[in-house]
């Protein structure tokens, strides 16, 4: 009995996300996982909820051969039919995050829902990037105003991240500025040394220019010719400057 106990709860302490390297083992070999790999599987779930047809199509995975992983995948994975009573409970655990506006919140059926993922999209300068600052402020409210108590985590891929902006969206709540700033995460993401110069102010600029071979000749022009502007361009999430 007690033995049945531990193995419960060892199976409550597996993590949900496992690695394709779990499946390695038996049958199935580190060259059946690379090929997973290659074909755009990382984790036992992604093997276990594919289809026979679209493991198939995989280079070098057979049809035994998909028989066998499905079969080690649905050993380790939780799959099948749950209770509703199960999922009430889970679903009394979701919370509704204002979104500071409460002709929005209506539509949204009481405000963005956590524990899915919710997609904006827009025109530029519609007030999505602003909208997505006061999620990180609102998260941050109580239950009773319309937050959750939580943290927020900010991914930018754009630039657009404005700490100062939490600062004074979080004076409208009456939060304390630095306890906001400290309940959200955003990504150390850093610029190549080289590329530093494209995230000065545009008076502060530096532009430099790789001369090509072709471009080492001389090129008499009048003195009315205006001269070009070298550019510089960033691998990263900077913007070409021009």
């Amino acid at each position: 009995m007690q033995e049945a106990v531990v193995e419960e709860e060892q199976q409550e302490d597996q993590p949900t996300c496992q690695l394709i390297e779990r499946l390695e083992g038996g049958s199935i070999s580190a060259n059946d996982i690379k090929k997973l790999r290659d074909g755009g599987y990382f984790t036992v779930d992604a093997v276990a909820q594919a289809t026979k047809k679209d493991l198939g199509l995989i280079k070098g995975i057979s049809e035994q051969k998909v028989e066998k992983l499905q079969e080690a995948a649905f050993k380790m994975t939780q799959m099948g039919f749950t209770t509703a009573t199960e999922v009430h409970q889970q679903r009394q655990d979701i919370c509704f995050l204002t979104t500071g506006a409460k002709e929005l919140d209506g539509l949204l059926g009481g405000g963005m829902e956590t524990g899915s993922i919710t997609e904006i999209f827009g025109e530029f300068r519609t007030g999505k990037t602003q909208l997505c600052h006061t999620l990180c402020v609102t998260s941050q409210l109580p239950l009773e105003q319309g937050g959750c108590e939580g943290k927020a985590m900010y991914i930018d891929t754009e630039g657009t991240f404005r700490p100062q902006r939490l600062l004074e969206i979080a004076e409208k709540y009456g939060l304390d500025g630095q306890d906001v700033l400290d309940n959200v995460s955003a990504p150390r993401a850093r610029c190549h040394p080289a590329h530093s110069s494209a995230h000065r102010a545009p008076s502060e600029r530096t532009y430099t220019s790789r001369l090509r071979p072709r471009a080492r000749r001389r090129v008499h022009r009048s003195p009315t010719h205006a001269p070009t502007t070298p550019s510089i361009s960033c691998s990263c999430s900077c913007r070409r400057l021009a």
